[in-house]
């Protein structure tokens, strides 16, 4: 009796010195904070208060009122390449959200099977089945054959919240693909919007270079007949059919430039070169509609890519926890339940043929976690990595917002000097032939004037396009857009 007792007592004792080992060393677990993220933004764009009237919240629809570029946009939002492929990764993240919860959830197999086996006579197995009747006056079956059918389980109960938040990193990753789809949108619209007014701008550019070729082939048509009345030389002839040459050589270059701008729209909207419907006429005339910026903390909400970043620094404070909780032991069960016989008219005899059992165990890393201790720490630099990425995010929108509110203003001043200065060349025109036909000022003087005139033509266009091409920028820098 006091011997058993002895053996007790050091039954306890061992299983309290390996309770405290393992205590010792879960205890010994690498732990780093989580490093936060500074969302702080500065109240206003400008020294002067803003209001919160945002154009960022108007949908692309209304923000655009061409409808020839609001149907290439419908186009470009089913059929562009880049965007179905987008739309797929959305679709496999959601996927592995399916996945994930499965984890931890019980697994349920059902399985049937068939064996037969021979073992040796002189072993103790076979010993055993040579001298044994499973009934009466009957021996045991040689060789053996064994048929089951039944189901099995098996579940990892989740007590470190490993899987749910394996899960729950599942989620945000999907969020994040969805934020990434609606910035691959907000970027795919002002895509096609800028390339649209490119194109618009190229066709009144070569509007006005064919306007300005008329001119001077009629000024040649002047020059040619004052030289035969011996009023000039053969040099401003020679000077005017050169200007002449120059302008038909750079309209054949706007055209080859119409052609690739509609191939780029083409590309964009997922269709083989085709003309592209668009309208032309008045460009210079469009009115710039007035966009309002908002405050600054409402890029948070409105710009996709910065909740692409916000839900990706989720997801990766979650993997941190997950990578962690590999530390700690995992408690596991398994059942099976089923019938096996060696012969299938036994199969259905119940409770013989009856086989079932239940076991749990408890499994966790004890020596050599080196391959833990760095998917833990490189965890934990992803997440220290996505909050730089989220603060950069956030600072890039704030600035963009800045420089193109100031590019919006400055522009609107140089295009009204431009207008001025186009006004003032095209009344300088119709001067300098009267002048040149009186001969009281030469030909050089008519071909600066002319040459001038069309330049500053051009830049008033481009000065328009960009003016255009700024409050779309506006718009997406915004966060508008993806809605």
């Amino acid at each position: 009796m006091k011997n058993n007792i002895i053996i007790i007592l050091s039954t306890r004792k061992s299983t309290y010195v390996g309770f405290l080992v393992l205590l010792c060393f879960y205890a010994c677990v690498p732990s780093k904070n989580l490093k936060l993220e500074d969302k702080t933004v500065p109240e206003n764009y400008t020294s002067i208060a803003g209001d919160t009237v945002n154009t960022a919240n108007v949908k692309w629809k209304e923000f655009f009122s061409d409808p020839y570029l609001v149907a290439l946009i419908d186009t470009a939002l089913v059929k562009n390449q880049e965007l179905n492929i987008m739309l797929q990764q959305v679709d496999m993240a959601k996927n592995e959200i399916k996945a994930r919860k499965g984890e931890y959830l019980p697994f349920v197999n059902f399985y049937g099977g068939a064996e037969v086996e021979k073992v040796g006579e002189y072993t103790r197995n076979g010993a055993v089945e040579k001298n044994l009747n499973i009934m009466e006056d009957e021996e045991f079956p040689e060789p053996l054959k064994n048929y089951s059918l039944g189901m099995s389980a098996s579940w990892e109960i989740d007590i470190w919240k490993k899987l749910r938040n394996s899960k729950k990193a599942a989620l945000f990753e999907y969020l994040s693909s969805v934020e990434g789809k609606n910035f691959m949108v907000t970027n795919l619209v002002a895509e096609i919007a800028d390339s649209y007014y490119e194109l618009v701008a190229l066709d009144n550019q070569l509007k006005i270079v064919q306007e300005n070729l008329d001119i001077q082939q009629n000024a040649l048509r002047i020059v040619k007949l004052q030289k035969q009345a011996a009023m000039t030389t053969e040099l401003a002839v020679r000077r005017f059919e050169a200007e002449v040459l120059k302008n038909q050589s750079l309209k054949y270059e706007l055209q080859q430039e119409i052609v690739e701008a509609e191939n780029k729209i083409n590309f964009l909207i997922g269709k083989s070169p085709a003309p592209i419907q668009r309208s032309s006429t008045d460009f210079i005339e469009t009115k710039v509609d007035p966009i309002y910026a908002g405050i600054p903390s409402q890029l948070l909400q409105n710009r996709p890519d910065i909740r692409k970043a916000e839900f990706e620094l989720e997801a990766a404070k979650l993997d941190t926890k997950v990578a962690k909780a590999n530390f700690y032991p995992s408690l596991g069960i398994k059942a099976g339940i089923g019938l096996q016989a060696f012969n299938t008219k036994y199969l259905t005899s119940t409770p013989e043929s009856l086989a079932y059992s239940l076991v749990g165990d408890v499994v966790g890393p004890l020596i050599n976690r080196n391959a833990i201790k760095a998917a833990y720490k490189n965890a934990s630099d992803k997440q220290i990595q996505a909050v730089y990425e989220y603060e950069k995010s956030i600072l890039n929108g704030y600035i963009e917002v800045s420089n193109l509110l100031s590019k919006v203003s400055n522009l609107q001043m140089s295009y009204d000097l431009k207008e001025g200065q186009v006004k003032a060349l095209n009344e300088s025109i119709d001067i300098s032939i009267l002048l040149f036909k009186s001969a009281r000022a030469d030909y050089m003087e008519v071909l600066l004037t002319q040459r001038e005139a069309l330049d500053a033509k051009i830049e008033l266009i481009e000065t328009k396009k960009e003016q255009m091409v700024a409050r779309i920028n506006m718009y997406q820098a915004l966060g508008g857009g993806w809605n």
